[in-house]
C-alpha cells in the first residue's frame, strides 16, 4: 500500500500516460468546512470499457505482462473507502478516464496527502509533451498550473529545460506553502 495520497496520484497519472493521454487534469481539493479531501484525475487517454473499468478496481487484474497484479487503483479505492470516503471510476473507450476519490479529512486512518510539489514536478518534467492542468485548492483559495498555457508563453523552450523546470518547482513549492500555511495535510 502506498503511504501518501500523492504517490497514488503519481501512479494513476502514470496509468494515464500509458493510456496515451495528451491531457491529464489533476484536482486536489481540501475543504476543512466539509471535512473532506477530494482528488480528481481526468484524462483523455484511450479509455476502458465498462468491464475493464470494473476489473481495474480488482487487485488481481492488470493489463501488464510483467506482473500478475495491478495494485494502484485498488489501493487508492480502498484508502478512500477506509476513511469514510467514496471512490468513482468512469471511463469510455476513445474518450478517457475520470477518477474521483474522497477522504474524510480528519479520519484517523487517512494517509497524509504527501508531497504534491514533487509529484507534479516529476510528471511535468518527465512528460514535457503532455498537457497537465493542476488545481490545488484549500477551502476557498486555490492556484492553477496549466502547462499548455506555460508552453504557449515559452514557445520552443521545453518544460524540462533546467531553468523552466526550476521555475515550475519553485512555483509549486511557493503556492503549496502559501495555501497550506502551517497545516500539514
Amino acid at each position: 500500500m502506498m503511504t501518501e495520497i500523492s504517490l497514488n496520484i503519481l501512479d494513476i497519472a502514470q496509468n494515464s500516460v500509458n493510456a496515451h493521454a495528451t491531457l491529464i487534469e489533476i484536482l486536489v481539493d481540501i475543504n476543512q468546512g466539509t471535512d473532506f479531501l477530494t482528488v480528481k484525475i481526468n484524462d483523455n487517454g484511450c479509455g476502458m470499457t465498462s468491464e475493464q473499468a470494473i476489473k481495474a478496481q480488482d487487485p488481481f487484474y492488470t493489463t501488464r505482462t510483467t506482473r500478475k497484479v495491478g495494485l494502484g487503483i485498488p489501493f487508492f479505492k480502498q484508502a478512500s473507502l477506509n476513511c469514510g470516503g467514496e471512490f468513482h471510476l468512469d471511463s469510455a473507450p476513445g474518450i478517457g478516464t475520470k477518477i474521483k476519490a474522497t477522504f474524510k479529512l480528519t479520519h484517523i486512518d487517512r494517509m497524509p496527502l504527501g508531497d504534491m510539489t514533487s509529484t507534479m514536478y516529476s510528471l511535468i518534467t518527465f512528460y514535457p509533451d503532455i498537457d497537465f492542468l493542476y488545481t490545488y485548492k484549500v477551502n476557498k483559495n486555490f492556484f492553477v498550473l496549466d502547462t499548455k498555457e506555460l508552453r504557449g508563453i515559452l514557445h520552443d523552450v521545453p518544460l524540462n529545460d533546467p531553468e523552466v523546470s526550476s521555475f515550475v518547482k519553485d512555483f509549486l513549492k511557493e503556492n503549496h506553502a502559501e495555501l497550506n500555511g502551517d497545516t500539514y495535510f
